[in-house]
C-alpha cells in the first residue's frame, strides 16, 4: 500500500448517517428504567393477590374477585411476552427518524402490562 492511501485511510473521520436519529434512545432508555421498577412489582403484587381469596376460600369468593384474579394471571403470563418483545423491538429498530414513531409505540407497549396488573391488584374487589 502506498503512503497516500494509507494516510488517507488514517485521517478520514467517520461520520454518521444524515438520517440518523440522534434521540432514538431515548424512549427505549425510558422504557427500560420504568421496567426495572414495574415488572418485579407486578410480579410480586400479582404474585401475592391470591391471598385475596385467603377469607372466603376459591369456592364461596365474589364472582368479580375471581374474573380479576384470572385478569391478573392471565396477564402476567401473556404481558410478559408482549413487553419482552415489545422492549426487545424498540431497542432493536432502526435508528432513523422513519422508525421513531414505532419505536416510541413498542416502548409505551412495553409498559402497559405491568401497569395493568398493578392497577387490577390494586383494585382488587373486597370478598
Amino acid at each position: 500500500m502506498s503512503a497516500q492511501h494509507w494516510s488517507h485511510g488514517a485521517t478520514a473521520a467517520p461520520t454518521a448517517p444524515a438520517d440518523r436519529d440522534r434521540h432514538a434512545w431515548i424512549a427505549p432508555t425510558v422504557a427500560t428504567v420504568l421496567l426495572l421498577f414495574l415488572a418485579p412489582a407486578a410480579l410480586l403484587f400479582g404474585g401475592l393477590s391470591a391471598m385475596a381469596t385467603d377469607s372466603c376460600g376459591p369456592d364461596d369468593c365474589p364472582d368479580a374477585l375471581m374474573t380479576q384474579l384470572t385478569v391478573i394471571y392471565s396477564t402476567l403470563t401473556f404481558g410478559g411476552i408482549v413487553t419482552l418483545g415489545a422492549w426487545l423491538a424498540s431497542w432493536v429498530l432502526p435508528w432513523t427518524p422513519r422508525w421513531s414513531g414505532w419505536r416510541s409505540g413498542l416502548a409505551a407497549l412495553a409498559l402497559l402490562p405491568p401497569v395493568l396488573v398493578l392497577l387490577l391488584v390494586f383494585s382488587l374487589p373486597m370478598p
